[in-house]
């Protein structure tokens, strides 16, 4: 019972899940730029992420929200 529910998990991740990493892997040979799209987009979501992420900061610190002294935890007094 137990070989045969890893096998179709298997089979299930290789035949479906995988199977646009495998296109992508064939298309990198013709065309780098399409082969590495995935990995543009990733890197546009993390620039729009850390941009955001700066601009809270920001908006915490300009309100007087943001505490930045070493004893704001009680470990460390």
């Amino acid at each position: 019972m137990w070989t045969s529910l890893f096998e179709g998990l298997g089979s299930f991740f290789t035949d479906f899940l995988m199977v646009p990493f495998l296109w992508l892997s064939k298309v990198e040979n013709a065309n780098w730029w399409l082969g590495n799209i995935i990995t543009f987009i990733f890197i546009i979501i993390a620039i729009i992420a850390f941009f955001y992420w700066i601009k809270q900061l920001q908006i915490f610190q300009q309100s007087g929200e943001d505490v930045q002294d070493t004893t704001a935890h009680s470990f460390l007094k």
